[in-house]
């Protein structure tokens, strides 16, 4: 009778593959004033949608944000927006000096943090011109952003955490399911022929054709769909 595949299954909405948002504390991101004021903050959090502590901030004009939360803060300290170039603080990437770790860096100004936000890691400022910052992730990647787009200075929290194994197949799995991540995760030839067209022949290596036509059925649609091209680009 075969089996569903993964996107197949996925598309049914079971709870396998339904994220548990109503454990996750919130939304982490700058703040919607760009003027300096100050805030506290109030708690750190464990959050299970996010791989880094959160910190809870409290700014003097009563609002109260949700932040990822940097190397070397603790309960009560203040954060600003602007004001003295410390860890957790916000700036606009203009006036961040080159050379400076940032991290929560925002792709659109006003967005809230789109890059560089889980444990541990940081990006740093290479080059700055009128049309946009050059920043260097934590990829090794270079990308330009505009001047105006806003970072925390510092590093994210939890750096350490990559560096304790797992041991244990089911804490994988409670781990990744607590972020709704389908895990593990079979490549299709490596399963039977009844449960995927890779499937089959019992080895890793398979002679089949990787493509896939447009209009072919549920079942059969998987590996590259109606490419344009295949194979190795000649330079």
């Amino acid at each position: 009778m075969g089996k569903n595949l993964i996107q197949q299954r996925r598309g049914r909405g079971t709870s396998t593959f339904r994220s548990p948002f109503h454990k996750f504390k919130g939304r982490a991101e700058h703040k919607k004033q760009s003027q300096e004021v100050n805030g506290k903050i109030i708690e750190l959090i464990d959050c299970p949608g996010h791989s880094a502590p959160l910190a809870r901030v409290l700014y003097a004009d009563g609002e109260n944000c949700l932040t990822i939360a940097p190397e070397g803060v603790a309960i009560g300290d203040e954060v600003t927006v602007g004001g003295e170039m410390k860890p957790g603080n916000i700036f606009s990437l203009k006036d961040i000096p080159e050379g400076a770790l940032i991290y929560n860096i925002e792709l659109k100004p006003g967005d809230g943090g789109k890059f560089v936000r889980s444990s541990g890691v940081f990006a740093r400022i290479v080059a700055k011109t009128p049309s946009g910052v050059t920043i260097k992730l934590p990829s090794k990647k270079e990308k330009i952003f505009f001047p105006e787009c806003r970072a925390c200075i510092g590093v994210v929290a939890g750096g350490g955490r990559l560096e304790k194994n797992f041991l244990k197949a089911g804490k994988k799995y409670y781990q990744m399911k607590a972020k709704n991540k389908f895990w593990p995760k079979v490549s299709g030839t490596s399963m039977n022929a009844v449960a995927h067209p890779f499937g089959g022949k019992g080895s890793h290596t398979k002679g089949r054709p990787t493509q896939s036509s447009r209009d072919a059925p549920p079942g059969r649609k998987v590996g590259k769909i109606a490419p344009r091209r295949t194979g190795r680009r000649k330079r």
